[in-house]
């Protein structure tokens, strides 16, 4: 769930740098009400007793497939746990999740299944693929061996299941990738342990893609440059969450590196000689603040000025502030944009000041497109569990964050739904959830979750008119986009 900018733990303060509070009486900060939330809460809460997901009604795989399927995730059960803690001892940051990778790497190779490291031109990225018996002209299925990579045949499906294992800086797994890492190898390496059985219970290819980089980067859209995303019909994944909800609100986000550019003078002396780039970037700043009262509820844009001046007597030449703007939809982002960027031109205006906006040094990140018609599957897999997924608009959406899998959902049909592993009141990327990212419900979530995604694949590959409804809805919703160029 991408909501922190990319800066490494050294380049924050140091917080025993800073002077302690106590020695100045007054400088305690005004403790936030916990109102809103609580009623949020208390909302979601009557909501529950209320409103369930309609569930689907396609008939998905044979009742023994998905018994059998279950079967293979309870087997690997206890080795997924064993990497979602090996992952949460060891944190590391996006781009640099070398252990990370490699551990996951060692347990395919383990399983007999080779792997990618470094696919699609990301060091750390993985992928995986496996194949059943092939789809024939009646429906059924022809034997074919596990691990083989020979070109389908045009009606054969070739579905995706991803995995994210980046941390936090400082505070580890605190939006718990380690889940989300082993139920995305877990549902992958059940459905491979089911083909290597029996062939024509997997008829199609699965592809495990282990995607980099989430948080405060888009490893997504980096991979789609080397054509991750290529030929595949459907991809999945399921984040770690405090409800289980089967589909919610994720935000489109971009983000902006504002500079202006003034003149320097002795502030005292000569004023009138200098061009202020601070009372720019303060005119900027403000005139955000203005701008968040003319945009839709859903939109968000959030800055911080990192440069400023050095001295105060002298007038500085040079500001820069970083924002994150996000939207709940593609176009609507674009519109945000654009708003954006005239308050910092307006600012520059009225302070006399030059002014360069460059946007996105990391990939924009599109909101997410969930497919209804998986996400049913999804749904029926997880009432299997015991688990009875809450439909979208129980939890509030204002609790919404942003996430490089909407770049994925843009391009082809996806769902990304949420799974409880956690109290509804404790927060994402805090160090209260990182401590739930290893606890039972987790470690209960790691097969849930497996065998969720796994399930969704498996109907896909064996439900014709539920795949033909997939990318029905998907083309209704009006298609694959061209995610580079959708902002130029």
């Amino acid at each position: 769930m991408t909501d922190l900018d990319a800066r490494e733990p050294s380049d924050r303060p140091d917080s025993s740098d800073r002077p302690d509070l106590s020695d100045f009486p007054g400088s305690d900060p005004v403790p936030p009400s916990t109102d809103y939330v609580d009623q949020l809460e208390a909302q979601t809460k009557a909501l529950m007793a209320t409103q369930s997901h309609p569930g689907s009604d396609f008939d998905g795989a044979p009742a023994a497939l998905r018994e059998a399927l279950e079967a293979e995730v309870e087997a690997i059960h206890d080795e997924l746990v064993e990497l979602m803690v090996n992952l949460y001892e060891h944190p590391e940051v996006a781009f640099e999740e070398v252990r990370s990778s490699r551990a996951i790497v060692e347990v395919l190779n383990k399983h007999g299944i080779e792997a990618e490291l470094g696919a699609h031109g990301v060091e750390t990225a993985i992928r995986a693929e496996i194949r059943g018996g092939a789809r024939d002209s009646s429906g059924g299925a022809d034997s074919g061996a596990v691990g083989d990579s020979d070109d389908a045949d045009s009606e054969e499906l070739m579905l995706a299941v991803l995995s994210e294992y980046d941390a936090l800086p400082v505070v580890g797994h605190g939006c718990g990738h380690n889940v989300i890492a082993v139920m995305g190898l877990g549902a992958f390496l059940a459905l491979a342990a089911l083909a290597k059985k029996d062939p024509s219970a997997v008829p199609g290819r699965i592809v495990y893609l282990g995607t980099p980089a989430e948080e405060g980067h888009s490893g997504k859209e980096v991979m789609a440059t080397g054509g991750a995303w290529k030929g595949i019909d459907a991809a999945v994944m399921a984040h770690p969450y405090g409800h289980d909800v089967s589909d919610t609100a994720w935000l489109g986000r971009r983000t902006l590196t504002i500079e202006y550019h003034g003149r320097t003078a002795h502030a005292s002396a000569q004023p009138f000689m200098g061009r202020n780039a601070l009372d720019a970037a303060s005119l900027m700043y403000q005139g955000i603040g203005l701008l968040r009262q003319q945009i839709p509820p859903t939109d968000r844009v959030h800055a911080v000025i990192r440069e400023g001046g050095d001295r105060a007597s002298v007038i500085p030449d040079l500001a820069r502030l970083d924002l994150y703007v996000r939207s709940l939809a593609p176009e609507t982002l674009r519109d945000l944009s654009r708003r954006v960027e005239d308050v910092a031109r307006g600012a520059a205006l009225m302070t006399g000041c030059g002014v360069t906006v460059t946007w996105d040094k990391q990939p924009p990140s599109l909101p997410v497109r969930t497919n209804g018609t998986l996400t049913g599957r999804w749904v029926e897999a997880q009432r299997r569990r015991g688990r009875d997924p809450l439909p979208r608009g129980v939890v509030s959406e204002t609790l919404a964050a942003s996430t490089d899998f909407g770049n994925v959902s843009y391009r082809l049909p996806g769902i990304h739904p949420m799974i409880r592993i956690a109290d509804p009141d404790t927060a994402l990327h805090t160090r209260e959830f990182a401590k739930a990212a290893t606890s039972d419900l987790a470690r209960s979530a790691a097969a849930d979750g497996a065998y969720g995604l796994a399930a969704s694949l498996l109907d896909m590959l064996h439900d014709a008119e539920l795949t033909r409804a997939v990318k029905d809805e998907f083309e209704e919703a009006g298609g694959a986009i061209d995610v580079p160029s959708y902002f130029d």
